[in-house]
């Protein structure tokens, strides 16, 4: 397995943050479980990623995906030529990405603007 480049971790980090966020606000907290996270990432996550199976497939998911991903410079998702994600992962990530990021934003977090409008 090979191991990301900055610019992947990056794209991952944003990822769970946007899954996280996701899942700890629609889903129930009984049903989640820690998750096995990729080795660079274990120090950014020191306490783990808890999150219910749903949540937890999906982010495997786009992790092998951005992992896997044959574009140099990639572009983003709704922007890309070649859709990795099948039209059911597409519209669920669609999904997370737009909660999560509206909720972050109104949280103060200005940097996940440009992926907000990108």
């Amino acid at each position: 397995m090979k191991t990301f480049t900055n610019k992947q971790l990056k794209d991952v980090r944003v990822l769970v943050d946007f899954v996280r966020v996701y899942c700890h606000a629609r889903h129930n907290r009984s049903l989640r479980t820690l998750l096995d996270l990729p080795p660079e990432l274990r120090h950014r996550y020191s306490r783990g990623v808890e999150l219910c199976p749903d949540c937890a497939g999906l982010l495997a998911h786009g992790i092998q995906k951005r992992r896997t991903c044959p574009l140099d410079p990639k572009p983003s998702c709704k922007h890309c030529r070649v859709h990795c994600y099948s039209k059911e992962y597409r519209a669920k990530i669609r999904e997370v990405m737009g909660f999560s990021g509206r909720r972050m934003i109104m949280r103060g977090r200005l940097d996940y603007l440009w992926h907000f409008f990108s």
